[in-house]
């Protein structure tokens, strides 16, 4: 299995730039303000829909006992929140 590509933030900027024929600098703060609009929702419970794309939610995964595979001692993994993030099924 081969390593797969990664398309980072500066590449999405570049991008949305080209094609926008818009400033790094401009999109690159606009894409920080979305980003950061999104994780304050996040932070907030509330799931984030954007029709065309996805949808952003926060997901409790409960407290549970598991093992620490050195020791095979039983620890108590507590409760944990994670931004999940399911691609729309429809095109835009």
């Amino acid at each position: 299995m081969g390593k797969t590509q990664t398309f980072s933030k500066s590449d999405l900027v570049a991008a949305v730039s080209a094609k926008t024929d818009t400033a790094k600098t401009n999109v690159l703060n606009i894409l920080d303000a979305t980003l950061s609009a999104i994780r304050a929702q996040a932070d907030a419970g509330t799931t984030v829909a954007i029709a065309g794309f996805g949808r952003f939610e926060v997901k409790t995964k409960p407290a549970r006992t598991g093992r620490n595979p050195r020791t095979g001692e039983t620890v108590q993994i507590p409760e944990s929140r994670k931004l999940t993030f399911r691609p729309s099924k429809s095109k835009p």
